[in-house]
């Protein structure tokens, strides 16, 4: 197989060589913010946070004409699925929470797709999978995005989709430099490159702009002109509803239908027939996420709000209950000791995830027990003095859950000869949108999907893989199910202090992402950093726990450290019993947190990660 593929890559190299020196990306100017310091912003009246500077300067622009959060949340989600589309697809997920300042409520939104009536386990493992395939059709969920936007209208919002889509349409016709992340996640070596053309023609044909043998150029112009036109003709639809005479929100929900019941529905549910995919149009048409209440967690003074049990939106609160009673300052900021101590909280929270949080359609999940005063003692009674050795026991709640998951599966039958050999991480990453406006409003999303499944051709639309973090073992509580949602990793987070409003934060990160908010929130809350220091300080990142994604492996013991922490602390850590790993300082690895936070006098203040190309705003 490995001379084969050589061979087809020196005979497509010797009839392209020619193309490659006469086809050349333009380069536009362009100042990357990733891995520069970044000052804390602060604003009387709105504030914003996203993953890249266009989206944050369109949420901005909304805000500045008198828009909601909620219509700011839009606009910024549209020109992420542009400008970040590696890493936030539209079609992709988008668990989302919205703060009513005037009702003083907080409610989550359901922003996870379901699995395909036709999927099941079988439909997996008849053909030799024993996980769930990467760059596959068959790992795609039924798109969640476009129903997170119609939904944000329908209830919060004041303008058209029309109006907030129009810069992310012109920004995909025009253009815009492949950023530093952008590149990261996209740079693949030849052999990947050749890989995504063999096996995701219709991605490469995107993301692969001038042939499969020039690698992306940093800041290369970027343009996406097919999605431009999808959107262009949802925005259309909604259009030719007013024109008709139909309410605001009918003509929202006809802009919805466009995509879900209509010509879009269609074409996903053709390419899905023609490429032995699971998707079909009822799957699409019966699609609804819903409004719910949020996961809600106290700790101290602090209330915690979170996505619901499809995601892992109560990580944060498991986490730090575990922690509330133990010195942590005494203990020293990012000392050997605080390391361990949050570590293994994080490894005890991760196991209990893993075994009792899911779908909450499909599973009974014990939130009440799980985020008690009495769990968590029971919990820090299970913290040891070194560091585990694999997944950390589970505790033990009679009548839930289901099997734990082993270190790592074994995906040595999986059908992925080529695969194997092209396996690529292309924008294995999410994005995050935090916004407070004018009327104290908020808004988070955290939207994510890769393009590491076949794109729908002519339409831009990415549906990602996020089947992968499904388990084909019937007895997890993960387990894939037909109408089933995985338990995503993306999540979003709210923070309340005695009852008021404090903090608005998420992140990319994937099992990182609880983990890098964890770090963040200690650092203000018992270090007194500002949102920015807390945002900028070197983490540390588990890997001892299965991963969420497929094959679900770990390393046992394994701790990452940014460099500057690393230096001084993996002697220490090693004698643990940590097998510890030197990342860069900044790494996008360990998150790219965006957060806002309302101080004691009222400002907004907004911090962003140095990390990834996350930009901060406000007025």
């Amino acid at each position: 197989m490995f001379k084969a593929i050589r061979l087809i890559a020196l005979l497509a190299l010797c009839a392209s060589a020619a193309l490659f020196f006469f086809t050349t990306a333009e380069i536009l100017p362009y100042a990357d913010k990733t891995r520069s310091e970044k000052a804390l912003v602060a604003g009387e009246q709105y504030a914003v946070v996203t993953g890249t500077p266009w989206a944050t300067q369109a949420a901005m622009k909304v805000l500045d004409n008198q828009g909601s959060a909620c219509d700011a949340a839009v606009a910024a989600l549209l020109m992420l699925n542009v400008t970040h589309g590696e890493a936030s697809a539209f079609g992709g997920v988008a668990p989302t929470l919205y703060y009513d300042a005037e009702n003083r409520s907080v409610r989550s939104y359901i922003g996870a797709g379901k699995a395909p009536a036709a999927a099941s386990i079988s439909s997996f493992t008849d053909t030799g999978d024993k996980v769930i395939p990467s760059l596959d059709i068959r790992a795609q969920l039924v798109p969640a995005g476009p129903d997170v936007i119609a939904a944000l209208l329908q209830e919060c919002g004041n303008k058209s989709f029309a109006e907030l889509a129009a810069p992310a349409i012109a920004l995909a016709r025009n253009g815009f430099p492949m950023h530093a992340i952008m590149h990261r996640n996209m740079d693949l070596p030849w052999y990947q490159r050749l890989g995504m053309r063999i096996l995701l023609p219709s991605t490469a044909a995107v993301w692969l702009p001038h042939g499969w043998w020039q690698p992306v150029r940093l800041h290369q112009k970027m343009t996406f002109p097919d999605l431009a036109n999808t959107l262009q003709n949802m925005a259309d639809a909604e259009t030719r509803a007013r024109e008709q005479g139909r309410s605001r929100k009918q003509a929202i929900e006809a802009m919805r239908d466009y995509f879900y019941r209509g010509p879009i529905a269609g074409q996903i549910a053709q390419f899905h027939r023609d490429h032995n995919g699971l998707l079909t149009e009822n799957d699409l048409q019966n699609y609804q996420g819903g409004w719910e209440q949020p996961i809600i967690g106290q700790i101290g003074d602090y209330t915690f709000f979170g996505n619901g049990t499809w995601s892992q939106g109560i990580m944060e609160p498991l986490v730090l209950q575990i922690l509330q009673p133990l010195p942590l300052r005494a203990m020293g900021h990012n000392s050997p000791e605080y390391i361990h101590t949050v570590t293994q909280a994080i490894e005890l929270a991760m196991s209990d995830r893993d075994t009792y949080v899911a779908d909450p359609d499909f599973v009974a999940v014990p939130v009440d027990v799980l985020l008690s005063p009495a769990y968590a003692l029971e919990r820090q009674s299970q913290m040891t003095t070194r560091a585990f050795q694999g997944p950390a026991p589970a505790g033990e709640i009679a009548g839930f859950g289901g099997k734990r998951q082993g270190r790592q599966q074994d995906a040595s039958g999986t059908r992925q000869t080529l695969q194997n050999l092209t396996r690529f991480a292309a924008g294995q990453d999410t994005s995050q949108i935090s916004i407070v406006d004018q009327r104290g409003n908020a808004v988070v999303i955290t939207p994510s999907d890769f393009p590491k499944s076949p794109m729908l051709p002519a339409t831009g639309i990415n549906l990602g893989d996020r089947m992968t973090q499904f388990q084909l073992d019937p007895g997890h509580v993960n387990a894939l199910q037909p109408g089933k949602r995985p338990r995503i990793t993306p999540h979003s987070v709210m923070v309340f202090r005695d009852g008021r409003f404090l903090l608005a934060f998420s992140t990319p990160g994937g099992d990182m992402q609880a983990q890098a908010l964890v770090q963040v929130f200690l650092n203000m809350s018992v270090f007194g950093m500002d949102i920015q220091q807390a945002i900028a300080a070197p983490r540390f990142y588990s890997i001892n726990s299965p991963s969420s994604f497929s094959p679900h492996d770990s390393t046992p013991g394994g701790l990452r450290l940014e460099r500057s922490l690393y230096l001084q602390q993996t002697d220490a850590l090693t004698a643990l019993g940590y097998r510890t790993q030197e990342d860069p300082d900044w790494d996008k690895d360990f998150g790219a947190v965006g957060g806002i936070l309302r101080s004691e006098d009222g400002k907004l203040l907004a911090g962003a990660d140095p990390r990834e190309e996350t930009t901060a705003a406000a007025h």
